[in-house]
Protein backbone atom coordinates (compact mmCIF):
# COMPACT_ATOMS: atom_id res chain seq x y z
CA UNK A 1 0.00 0.00 0.00
CA UNK A 2 1.55 3.20 -0.49
CA UNK A 3 0.84 6.72 1.33
CA UNK A 4 -1.62 8.18 -1.35
CA UNK A 5 -3.76 4.69 -0.75
CA UNK A 6 -3.48 5.12 3.25
CA UNK A 7 -4.04 8.91 3.45
CA UNK A 8 -7.03 8.33 1.11
CA UNK A 9 -8.85 5.37 3.47
CA UNK A 10 -8.14 7.67 6.71
CA UNK A 11 -10.33 10.38 4.67
CA UNK A 12 -12.97 7.98 3.75
CA UNK A 13 -13.29 6.63 7.33
CA UNK A 14 -12.48 10.31 9.37
CA UNK A 15 -10.20 7.68 11.07
CA UNK A 16 -6.86 6.56 12.14
CA UNK A 17 -7.33 3.45 14.29
CA UNK A 18 -4.88 0.96 14.13
CA UNK A 19 -6.58 -1.99 15.68
CA UNK A 20 -3.94 -4.40 17.65
CA UNK A 21 -4.37 -8.01 17.22
CA UNK A 22 -2.91 -9.61 20.31
CA UNK A 23 -5.08 -12.82 20.24
CA UNK A 24 -4.30 -14.43 23.80
CA UNK A 25 -5.71 -18.11 23.62
CA UNK A 26 -5.70 -17.56 27.52
CA UNK A 27 -7.89 -14.38 27.31
CA UNK A 28 -10.43 -14.87 24.24
CA UNK A 29 -14.12 -16.27 25.17
CA UNK A 30 -14.10 -19.63 26.46
CA UNK A 31 -16.34 -20.93 23.93
CA UNK A 32 -14.49 -20.13 21.27
CA UNK A 33 -11.86 -22.53 22.45
CA UNK A 34 -14.11 -25.46 21.23
CA UNK A 35 -13.50 -24.22 17.86
CA UNK A 36 -10.92 -25.79 15.55
CA UNK A 37 -9.06 -22.46 14.90
CA UNK A 38 -10.22 -20.31 17.85
CA UNK A 39 -7.37 -17.70 17.17
CA UNK A 40 -8.67 -17.23 13.73
CA UNK A 41 -12.05 -17.25 14.72
CA UNK A 42 -11.69 -14.43 17.35
CA UNK A 43 -9.65 -12.64 14.79
CA UNK A 44 -12.27 -12.92 12.34
CA UNK A 45 -15.04 -11.73 14.72
CA UNK A 46 -12.99 -8.17 16.01
CA UNK A 47 -12.13 -7.76 12.15
CA UNK A 48 -15.77 -8.15 11.19
CA UNK A 49 -16.50 -5.92 13.49
CA UNK A 50 -14.37 -3.41 13.75
CA UNK A 51 -13.61 -2.69 9.81
CA UNK A 52 -15.86 0.31 8.90
CA UNK A 53 -13.79 2.39 11.89
CA UNK A 54 -10.33 0.80 11.12
CA UNK A 55 -7.85 1.64 8.33
CA UNK A 56 -5.13 -0.48 10.10
CA UNK A 57 -4.24 -4.21 11.71
CA UNK A 58 -1.64 -5.00 13.70
CA UNK A 59 -0.72 -8.28 15.01
CA UNK A 60 1.79 -8.41 17.26
CA UNK A 61 3.54 -11.64 15.94
CA UNK A 62 5.13 -13.01 19.34
CA UNK A 63 1.64 -14.42 20.30
CA UNK A 64 1.25 -16.38 16.77
CA UNK A 65 4.70 -17.88 17.16
CA UNK A 66 4.46 -19.02 20.78
CA UNK A 67 1.71 -21.37 19.12
CA UNK A 68 4.24 -22.60 16.62
CA UNK A 69 3.17 -23.89 13.46
CA UNK A 70 -0.66 -23.70 14.32
CA UNK A 71 0.10 -20.02 15.19
CA UNK A 72 1.89 -18.95 12.32
CA UNK A 73 -1.56 -20.90 10.36
CA UNK A 74 -3.66 -18.89 11.98
CA UNK A 75 -2.17 -15.57 11.48
CA UNK A 76 -1.91 -16.29 7.70
CA UNK A 77 -5.98 -17.30 7.98
CA UNK A 78 -6.00 -13.14 9.42
CA UNK A 79 -4.06 -11.36 7.32
CA UNK A 80 -5.97 -13.27 4.07
CA UNK A 81 -8.99 -12.14 5.85
CA UNK A 82 -8.34 -8.42 6.58
CA UNK A 83 -9.78 -6.19 3.90
CA UNK A 84 -7.27 -5.41 0.91
CA UNK A 85 -7.91 -1.50 1.39
CA UNK A 86 -6.78 -1.68 5.26
CA UNK A 87 -2.86 -1.23 6.15
CA UNK A 88 -1.72 -4.39 7.78
CA UNK A 89 1.27 -4.58 10.16
CA UNK A 90 3.12 -7.24 11.25
CA UNK A 91 4.68 -5.98 14.44
CA UNK A 92 7.56 -8.55 14.64
CA UNK A 93 10.76 -5.70 15.97
CA UNK A 94 12.69 -7.52 13.42
CA UNK A 95 16.74 -6.22 13.01
CA UNK A 96 19.48 -8.35 12.22
CA UNK A 97 22.47 -8.55 9.88
CA UNK A 98 22.18 -7.45 6.76
CA UNK A 99 21.52 -10.74 5.08
CA UNK A 100 19.26 -12.54 7.85
CA UNK A 101 16.98 -8.74 7.93
CA UNK A 102 16.42 -9.88 3.58
CA UNK A 103 15.04 -13.02 4.90
CA UNK A 104 13.52 -11.71 7.40
CA UNK A 105 11.52 -8.99 4.82
CA UNK A 106 10.96 -12.10 2.42
CA UNK A 107 9.09 -13.62 5.31
CA UNK A 108 6.80 -11.21 6.01
CA UNK A 109 6.76 -9.45 3.07
CA UNK A 110 6.26 -12.45 0.58
CA UNK A 111 5.37 -15.69 2.09
CA UNK A 112 2.50 -13.55 4.11
CA UNK A 113 2.62 -10.22 2.25
CA UNK A 114 2.15 -7.59 5.07
CA UNK A 115 2.02 -4.09 4.06
CA UNK A 116 4.52 -3.65 6.72
CA UNK A 117 6.54 -4.50 9.30
CA UNK A 118 8.27 -3.02 13.13
CA UNK A 119 12.11 -2.91 12.93
CA UNK A 120 14.37 -2.39 15.79
CA UNK A 121 17.49 0.31 14.44
CA UNK A 122 20.11 -0.54 17.37
CA UNK A 123 22.40 -2.51 14.59
CA UNK A 124 22.20 0.71 11.78
CA UNK A 125 21.65 1.06 8.01
CA UNK A 126 22.34 -2.75 6.69
CA UNK A 127 19.99 -4.18 9.18
CA UNK A 128 17.15 -2.18 8.37
CA UNK A 129 17.45 -1.35 3.86
CA UNK A 130 17.05 -4.84 3.25
CA UNK A 131 13.04 -4.40 4.43
CA UNK A 132 13.00 -0.57 2.15
CA UNK A 133 13.61 -2.46 -1.11
CA UNK A 134 10.27 -3.44 -1.60
CA UNK A 135 7.86 -1.42 -3.16
CA UNK A 136 4.68 -0.09 -1.76
CA UNK A 137 6.27 -1.83 1.39
CA UNK A 138 6.95 0.04 5.06
CA UNK A 139 9.36 -0.01 7.73
CA UNK A 140 8.00 1.22 11.00
CA UNK A 141 10.89 1.93 13.11
CA UNK A 142 11.36 1.86 16.91
CA UNK A 143 12.05 5.51 17.91
CA UNK A 144 10.35 6.48 21.12
CA UNK A 145 8.80 3.59 22.75
CA UNK A 146 6.68 3.75 25.89
CA UNK A 147 7.87 1.08 28.04
CA UNK A 148 9.73 1.60 31.50
CA UNK A 149 13.43 0.43 30.04
CA UNK A 150 12.89 2.80 26.91
CA UNK A 151 15.22 5.50 29.36
CA UNK A 152 17.97 2.85 29.70
CA UNK A 153 19.08 3.85 25.93
CA UNK A 154 16.22 6.27 23.85
CA UNK A 155 17.20 9.20 26.13
CA UNK A 156 20.98 9.00 26.75
CA UNK A 157 22.74 12.35 25.43
CA UNK A 158 25.95 12.67 23.71
CA UNK A 159 28.46 15.13 23.83
CA UNK A 160 26.34 17.74 22.24
CA UNK A 161 23.00 17.20 24.73
CA UNK A 162 21.20 14.96 21.73
CA UNK A 163 19.52 11.98 22.89
CA UNK A 164 19.59 8.59 21.06
CA UNK A 165 16.30 8.81 20.00
CA UNK A 166 16.88 12.12 17.93
CA UNK A 167 20.05 11.07 16.99
CA UNK A 168 17.61 7.44 15.31
CA UNK A 169 15.50 10.46 13.81
CA UNK A 170 17.95 11.99 11.47
CA UNK A 171 19.94 9.41 10.71
CA UNK A 172 17.40 6.78 9.50
CA UNK A 173 15.81 9.95 7.35
CA UNK A 174 18.86 8.91 4.52
CA UNK A 175 17.91 5.26 4.36
CA UNK A 176 14.04 5.63 3.43
CA UNK A 177 11.69 7.97 3.02
CA UNK A 178 8.56 9.44 4.11
CA UNK A 179 7.05 6.85 1.68
CA UNK A 180 8.22 3.83 3.32
CA UNK A 181 9.34 4.74 6.52
CA UNK A 182 7.54 5.30 9.96
CA UNK A 183 8.43 5.67 13.15
CA UNK A 184 7.05 3.92 16.72
CA UNK A 185 6.48 6.76 19.10
CA UNK A 186 4.87 5.95 22.31
CA UNK A 187 1.20 7.95 23.12
CA UNK A 188 2.45 8.37 27.01
CA UNK A 189 5.14 10.38 26.53
CA UNK A 190 3.13 13.60 25.76
CA UNK A 191 5.58 16.48 24.57
CA UNK A 192 7.92 13.88 23.35
CA UNK A 193 5.69 13.27 20.31
CA UNK A 194 6.07 17.27 19.31
CA UNK A 195 10.01 16.74 19.47
CA UNK A 196 9.71 13.73 17.26
CA UNK A 197 7.85 15.39 14.84
CA UNK A 198 10.11 18.31 14.38
CA UNK A 199 12.54 16.13 13.71
CA UNK A 200 10.40 14.00 11.26
CA UNK A 201 7.51 16.45 10.14
CA UNK A 202 6.28 14.41 7.16
CA UNK A 203 6.78 10.63 7.89
CA UNK A 204 3.69 8.75 9.64
CA UNK A 205 3.83 7.88 13.33
CA UNK A 206 2.46 4.28 14.77
CA UNK A 207 1.36 5.27 18.06
CA UNK A 208 1.13 2.50 20.60
CA UNK A 209 -0.35 3.35 24.52
CA UNK A 210 -3.34 5.01 24.15
CA UNK A 211 -6.20 3.61 26.51
CA UNK A 212 -5.33 0.84 28.51
CA UNK A 213 -1.64 2.16 28.40
CA UNK A 214 -3.03 5.38 29.29
CA UNK A 215 -2.11 7.81 26.54
CA UNK A 216 -4.26 10.49 25.62
CA UNK A 217 -5.23 10.62 22.06
CA UNK A 218 -6.06 14.45 22.20
CA UNK A 219 -2.34 14.66 23.23
CA UNK A 220 -0.87 12.34 20.17
CA UNK A 221 -2.92 15.02 18.16
CA UNK A 222 -1.83 17.95 19.01
CA UNK A 223 1.72 17.14 19.08
CA UNK A 224 1.98 14.62 15.95
CA UNK A 225 -0.77 15.41 13.12
CA UNK A 226 0.16 16.04 10.22
CA UNK A 227 -1.64 18.03 6.77
CA UNK A 228 -1.64 14.43 5.84
CA UNK A 229 -2.83 13.35 9.56
CA UNK A 230 0.46 11.41 9.35
CA UNK A 231 -0.69 9.33 12.53
CA UNK A 232 -1.58 5.92 13.23
CA UNK A 233 -3.28 5.17 16.50
CA UNK A 234 -3.05 1.44 18.24
CA UNK A 235 -5.58 -0.17 20.29
CA UNK A 236 -5.36 -3.24 20.99
CA UNK A 237 -6.53 -4.49 24.69
CA UNK A 238 -9.28 -1.92 24.62
CA UNK A 239 -11.12 -3.10 21.67
CA UNK A 240 -10.31 -6.90 21.60
CA UNK A 241 -10.85 -7.54 25.20
CA UNK A 242 -13.59 -5.16 25.69
CA UNK A 243 -15.75 -8.07 26.62
CA UNK A 244 -14.72 -11.54 27.31
CA UNK A 245 -18.20 -12.62 26.70
CA UNK A 246 -20.20 -13.80 23.76
CA UNK A 247 -21.00 -10.30 23.10
CA UNK A 248 -17.29 -9.47 22.71
CA UNK A 249 -17.43 -8.72 19.23
CA UNK A 250 -20.29 -6.22 19.68
CA UNK A 251 -18.78 -4.57 22.73
CA UNK A 252 -15.22 -4.25 20.34
CA UNK A 253 -17.27 -2.68 17.84
CA UNK A 254 -18.79 -0.35 20.62
CA UNK A 255 -15.04 0.61 21.74
CA UNK A 256 -13.88 1.07 17.79
CA UNK A 257 -16.83 3.58 17.09
CA UNK A 258 -16.25 5.62 20.70
CA UNK A 259 -12.27 6.33 19.12
CA UNK A 260 -13.05 6.60 15.63
CA UNK A 261 -15.49 9.52 16.67
CA UNK A 262 -13.18 10.76 18.62
CA UNK A 263 -10.61 10.77 16.10
CA UNK A 264 -12.73 12.54 13.36
CA UNK A 265 -13.67 15.55 16.00
CA UNK A 266 -9.45 15.49 16.53
CA UNK A 267 -8.74 15.19 12.06
CA UNK A 268 -12.06 17.99 11.73
CA UNK A 269 -9.96 20.48 14.52
CA UNK A 270 -6.60 20.25 13.01
CA UNK A 271 -6.74 19.21 8.94
CA UNK A 272 -10.01 21.07 8.81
Amino acid sequence: MNKADLIAQIKQKSSFLCVGLDTDLEKIPAHLLELEDPIFEFNKAIIDATAEFAVAYKPNIAFYEALGPKGWASLKKTLDYIPKEIFTIADAKRGDIGNTSKLYAKAFFEQIDFDSITVAPYMGRDSVEPFLEFEDKWVILLALTSNVGSQDFQLLTDKNETPLFKNVLRTSQNWGNEDNLMYVVGATRGEKIGEVRKEVPDHFFLVPGVGAQGGSLEEVAEYGMTKDCGLLVNSSRGIIYASNGKDFAEKAQKAARSLQKEMAALIEKYMG
